[in-house]
């Protein structure tokens, strides 16, 4: 049995392997640093925060890139791209699928990896009126929701399919993002679907106005 079989394995089980793993989050030389906005932040409605972040989808013959966002509060993946590339066009076009739905966050939180210093995609998301927010240096608690969202979707989907080609992949990775939003409760939102709080009137309303969180 080879270590990629053995790690899937572990991971399935919930042990952690003890090697080092390669990293996404690698800072862009010179980049810009931003505070992490969240710390102490009572986040009570959808759209307050959304969540950014990138994974690697292991292949028969190497590795495709996954990228995500997500809305803080209700868990709803707003929007997400698979493709074999992670320069910052692949995080940008994840960002604008986000904004296709109408609403726009007040803060942006991210990782300091290079995709999400580049001068592209920090005008891509100032540019639509949204405040940046970036995690500690190696803090992978500071973007939590995000990291479990990788967690379930590569046990429940990516490992179990090891998928050989690229768009089996898509489809298989569209199937599962649209059961996570659509039918999947969550206990610690009261046993509701993402969907059924990010898209609920009432919840909208209680989304605070800017000046309630600066």
């Amino acid at each position: 049995m080879n270590r990629k079989r053995v790690t899937r394995l572990l991971e399935v089980m919930g042990v952690e392997t003890v090697y080092p793993k390669r990293s996404l989050s690698q800072p862009g030389e010179d980049h810009r640093i931003y505070p992490y906005l969240l710390k102490d932040l009572e986040i009570c409605g959808p759209d307050q925060v959304w969540c950014s972040d990138i994974t690697y989808v292991p292949m028969a013959n190497g590795f495709m890139f996954l990228c995500a966002t997500m809305d803080w509060w209700s868990r709803y993946v707003v929007g997400w791209e698979l493709l074999n590339t992670q320069d910052s066009e692949f995080c940008i076009r994840t960002w604008e699928k986000g904004l296709e739905g109408g609403r726009t966050p007040l803060i942006s939180n991210t990782d300091q990896g290079s995709q999400f210093t580049s001068e592209a995609y920090l005008e891509a998301v100032e540019s639509a009126g949204v405040e940046v927010s970036m995690d500690g240096r190696g803090r992978w608690i500071d973007n939590r929701f995000i990291e479990r969202l990788w967690r379930s979707v590569k046990q429940e989907d990516i490992y179990p399919q090891d998928y050989a080609i690229g768009l089996d992949a898509h489809r298989g990775l569209a199937r599962w993002f649209t059961e996570y939003n659509q039918l999947r409760p969550h206990q610690a939102l009261g046993n509701a679907t993402p969907a059924e709080l990010y898209h609920s009137p009432e919840s909208y309303r209680a989304r605070p106005a800017p000046w309630r969180w600066k």
